[in-house]
């Protein structure tokens, strides 16, 4: 039995490495009691006036009580061109993340497309270069999947030991959303392809100009070129008027914004696949390549945003799974510390490449303490590993392609916090 990494207290087996900063707790305080004269048997206010009716903006809002769920972290966002926000995974009901909520990554903030401007360059070791507008892409037979993006870097900072206490910040690089639009092999086949094309370039036209090499045999696999996203437009954070999406893979290499593709016999190898986007491994090479997002979940309540103060009980333990080779077939979940294990139900739908949401009942105890844990399992047998088995393989220099099973330490009094238990 060794010391927990905080004054006075002690783990239940192995070396646990608990996060340096406050627990963030947006949603810690305990329910507020209410106005007594809204409270059964009375009239509640809102139901002795007539409301406003049919709202009067062009597009619609969301309840003024819901305004403090938002993605922007301004502590943690600080150059607005080449950062970060991080979806509230807390506040998520079912896999769809809404539009508002999605995360975002930028290298170069976000271009004011026009779309009457915009143009999708394909060349290279084609027969026939085109070029096609957004309403060329729009009358083509269209398609629509549900499919998770997830930065490569989601979970970065963890490597070493715990950090941030919060699953908006220590998963939140992580959406899911129906994507809608046309499959890049129906583009290719116009264009036709040459007998030595084996893979592409995709670039983006924001102002970093991003790029990324990508096989071709993914390209003609399931790639999609969407101009839409949960039923409207993809927004501009998102890419708007067209995006890649890539299923399965990457964020990185889901190209924004997209103007130009071109066909090679060999990968680009440019600054965004070399310099970023490659894993540092124990004896200093770098692995390359890694697109695929490895088997993984996290519990989304009870977590640091979602404690269990004062709330005695029973509690029902969900979170989100997903595989970007397939669909979940089995989540796990712990509560303490991977020592017992009970399989938890797989909400429907489960798709392939997507999240899928998993729920399982407890029953808990106020001053009971427990270390929530999930564990996922896809239809290809990959398994979630532990982070002690994580590290063994790829060391703690790495940022990318952190898939390990994550730990809350449900304290005595209900807070959550996030630790790591390291066997």
């Amino acid at each position: 039995m060794t010391e927990l990494q905080r004054s006075g207290t002690a783990s239940r087996r192995g070396l646990l490495k608990v996060a340096a900063a406050g627990t963030l707790a947006a949603g810690a305080a305990s329910a507020a009691e209410g106005n007594p004269a809204n409270l059964p048997p009375n009239t509640p206010e809102w139901a002795k006036s007539l409301g406003p009716g049919v709202i009067e903006e062009a597009y619609g809002t969301r309840s003024r009580h819901e305004t403090a769920v938002r993605r922007y972290v301004p502590w943690l966002t600080q150059d607005r061109q080449s950062s970060v926000s991080f979806t509230p995974l807390a506040e998520m009901h079912g896999i769809i993340t809404p539009s508002g909520l999605h995360f975002e990554r930028h290298h170069g903030g976000v271009p004011d497309v026009v779309p009457a401007d915009w143009r999708l360059m394909i060349h290279g070791l084609v027969e026939r270069p085109l070029q096609f507008t957004l309403e060329d892409l729009k009358r083509l037979p269209s398609v629509s999947r549900i499919h998770f993006i997830e930065c490569p870097a989601n979970g970065g900072m963890e490597w070493r030991g715990a950090q941030m206490s919060g699953v908006q910040f220590t998963h939140g690089m992580l959406s899911c959303s129906e994507w809608t639009g046309v499959p890049l092999k129906a583009l290719l086949a116009q264009t036709g392809l040459r007998p030595n094309a084996s893979w592409l370039l995709a670039e983006g036209g924001d102002a970093s100009l991003m790029t990324r090499s990508i096989p071709l045999a993914k390209a003609l696999d399931d790639v999609i070129l969407a101009y839409g996203q949960n039923g409207e437009a993809v927004r501009p954070q998102q890419g708007y008027p067209v995006r890649l999406v890539v299923p399965g893979w990457e964020g990185n290499v889901w190209i924004k914004w997209l103007r130009r593709i071109e066909l090679g016999d060999r990968p680009w190898y440019h600054r965004e696949e070399t310099r970023h986007y490659t894993d540092l491994m124990p004896d200093g090479r770098a692995r390359k390549f890694t697109f695929v997002n490895e088997v993984n979940s996290v519990i989304t309540a009870p977590c640091p945003e979602k404690p269990l103060r004062g709330k005695p009980g029973f509690v029902e333990i969900t979170g989100l799974a997903w595989s970007g080779v397939g669909r979940i077939t089995r989540v796990d979940v712990s509560v303490d510390g991977g020592d017992s294990w009970r399989s938890a139900q797989l909400q429907e739908p489960v798709l392939g490449k997507a999240l899928t949401r998993f729920r399982i009942p407890w029953e808990w105890q106020e001053g009971q303490r427990a270390f929530l844990q999930s564990r996922a399992m896809d239809e290809t047998g990959r398994v979630q590993p532990t982070m002690a088995t994580l590290r063994k393989a790829r060391g703690v220099e790495s940022i990318y392609h952190k898939n390990a099973i994550h730990t809350w330490l449900v304290e005595p009094d209900g807070t959550v916090v996030n630790v790591q238990i390291d066997a």
